[in-house]
């Protein structure tokens, strides 16, 4: 979903980097995997091919944040009405 995000903090040395994977239009999202000492952030299409990715090596993440977009269920939203509904009904 685009908005999806995941910000990877990564050890440089005598510092911190903070890299950003974005899922950058509608029906992308982002996916994270840990592989072989790897950790790969990549940025897939809704039939599942790979748009980049972003590898780091896996001693030098100190932080993995995800931030997934909110998503409507739709069983929740199939019997809403759009109108809050009130306590006391007018008649």
């Amino acid at each position: 979903m685009k908005g999806d995000r995941v910000e990877i903090v990564v050890d440089a040395g005598d510092t911190t980097r903070t890299y950003e994977v974005v899922a950058s239009r509608a029906g992308r999202r982002v996916e994270t995997a840990v592989r072989r000492g790897v950790v790969e952030v990549s940025e897939v299409t809704r039939n599942g091919t790979v748009v980049r990715t972003a590898r780091f090596m896996a001693n030098r993440v100190l932080a993995l944040v995800e931030q997934p977009v909110p998503r409507e269920d739709s069983s929740e939203t199939s019997g809403h009405s759009g109108r809050p509904l009130r306590e006391d009904p007018e008649t």
